[in-house]
């Protein structure tokens, strides 16, 4: 592993990942960072706050911190802070797979409230419907699809709730930073008029980082390649059922998925 990162080059780094995961039991978590276009681990340190975040930064030498272009994370301020104070001159972009995941919360928030409210009247038409409304129309089987169309025709709380979240995905779809600005206040009014609270909330937080969103047009980075990356250490860290010890776990995924090279120098 020293020799590994000894000669492990950090130049010309424009793109990076910020990211968090569980680590032992409770709210044990770690923070990766990822070379985006390296499609590598960097660096991983124990917290999820601000000063982990820090710690990560200075990974890399000032001035490799100053190429670094765009960095995308979810929505949490530490992670924007950290990369505010030790990376001013990169961006923050809000991965949109999060995004779309807070979106999906908001409508099952909806569908509880309705379904709950449904019930009382001896009405159980949202009953078992919770995965239809959450997984993509491309995911589902002939009759799936059917079922679901009945329930989108429905006048339902839910349905409409669904809609607004499908309709944003056209955000993404803009030719650039202005129009993706202007289809957002349009989205944006439509939500606060809908009176689904749950919608509401979720777009305020949307309109408070929307910078954050607009960056995606600049530097059109998500996290993706950080979530499968994710999805490996999990894999590591079931294989070696758990880990007591930080530095173990460290270890472990930096000789994994630090794409170091660790072979012996050549006499």
């Amino acid at each position: 592993m020293e020799r590994g990162l000894e000669r492990r080059k950090l130049e010309g780094i424009r793109y990076v990942g910020l990211d968090e995961k569980s680590f032992g039991r409770g709210q044990n978590y770690i923070s990766v960072m990822t070379d985006l276009l390296g499609e590598r681990v960097l660096e991983v340190v124990p917290g999820h706050d601000t000063e982990a975040a820090l710690k990560l930064w200075e990974l890399l030498p000032q001035e490799l911190r100053q190429g670094v272009e765009a960095a995308a994370m979810d929505f949490g301020a530490a992670y924007a802070a950290a990369t505010r104070q030790a990376a001013p001159g990169a961006k923050i972009v809000h991965d949109k797979f999060h995004l779309s995941q807070l979106l999906g919360e908001a409508v099952d928030k909806v569908r509880r409230a309705e379904n709950k409210a449904l019930q009382q009247e001896g009405d159980k038409t949202l009953s078992g419907t919770r995965y239809l409304w959450l997984r993509g129309m491309e995911n589902m089987s002939d009759e799936q699809f059917d079922d679901f169309q009945r329930l989108v025709c429905c006048a339902l709380k839910t349905a409409r709730a669904w809609e607004h979240k499908e309709l944003f995905s056209q955000f993404w779809q803009q030719p650039g930073v202005e129009a993706a600005r202007l289809f957002f206040g349009k989205w944006m009014k439509r939500v606060l008029r809908s009176r689904l609270e749950p919608l509401k909330k979720t777009a305020r937080t949307l309109h408070r980082h929307l910078e954050g969103l607009l960056n995606y047009f600049l530097h059109p980075i998500t996290n993706a390649l950080t979530e499968g990356l994710n999805g490996r250490i999990q894999l590591l860290k079931a294989s070696a059922r758990g880990f007591r010890n930080m530095n173990n776990y460290r270890v472990r995924i930096l000789f994994f998925l630090g794409r170091l090279d660790l072979l012996p120098a050549l006499q």
